[in-house]
């Protein structure tokens, strides 16, 4: 009992030291760290221009993990996200629910800023990093139907065949949570037209085709077909 007392003893004092460091961490941006973060969530390019020169820290991170430029990306605030990506800002960095720069501009179309985000050559989009589902940024983007994001996330080696924790990949996730309309139509031709495996099926052993004729959704079925879809 004494010998357990003890260990509890030392955890309590051992585990603050553990804990502690990694709460700061993902911290809470203070002062100038938090102006520089609310000024890009307005859009507010002149002040980011200005915190920036004045040696901000690009990456400070907010109470919910979120660096400026993660801010600004959340906003679609193109012209703040543009001084960030210039001024180095970490576009792989997330935040506490594993949103980053990256997958949130795929995820949820913000063509311009992922354009700035692909072209920019001080930090590098990782595809292997992934959002909280266990995917990467093309299947979110094929889900909400944003076909001009689609097509910019497949003139890069992201993996088009990608499986996230559900099971699919961003063809299975085009036609199991799509509509079958004209959106979901042309994000279906890309994917094939990038060699997406046409028949590689969910975790059921159902394939997109499969998936397609079940909803309705014959013109998405008519593409899978021609490409060898069964």
């Amino acid at each position: 009992m004494r010998a357990m007392q003890r260990w509890l003893a030392v955890m309590l004092c051992v585990l603050p030291m553990i804990l502690v460091p990694s709460v700061r961490a993902a911290g809470t941006a203070t002062g100038a760290d938090a102006a520089l973060i609310a000024a890009a969530e307005a859009g507010d390019a002149a002040q980011v221009k200005r915190l920036l020169a004045s040696g901000v820290s690009v990456n400070a991170r907010d109470a919910r993990g979120r660096t400026a430029l993660l801010a600004a990306t959340h906003a679609n605030r193109v012209e703040a996200a543009r001084l960030l990506i210039e001024a180095g800002s970490d576009v792989n960095a997330q935040d506490t629910i594993q949103d980053s720069p990256f997958l949130y501009a795929g995820a949820e179309g913000r063509l311009e800023i992922l354009k700035l985000i692909l072209a920019g050559t001080r930090s590098r989009s990782d595809f292997k990093v992934v959002n909280r589902y266990g995917g990467n940024a093309l299947i979110p983007a094929c889900h909400h139907g944003h076909v001009e994001t689609v097509r910019e996330l497949l003139k890069t080696n992201i993996d088009v065949d990608f499986i996230n924790n559900l099971g699919w990949s961003a063809l299975l996730e085009t036609v199991i949570l799509g509509d079958g309309g004209p959106r979901y139509i042309e994000i279906t031709k890309l994917l094939v037209a990038r060699g997406a495996k046409v028949n590689l099926a969910d975790r059921d052993g159902v394939t997109p085709l499969a998936h397609a004729l079940k909803r309705g959704h014959g013109a998405v079925a008519d593409v899978l077909r021609a490409a060898g879809g069964r």
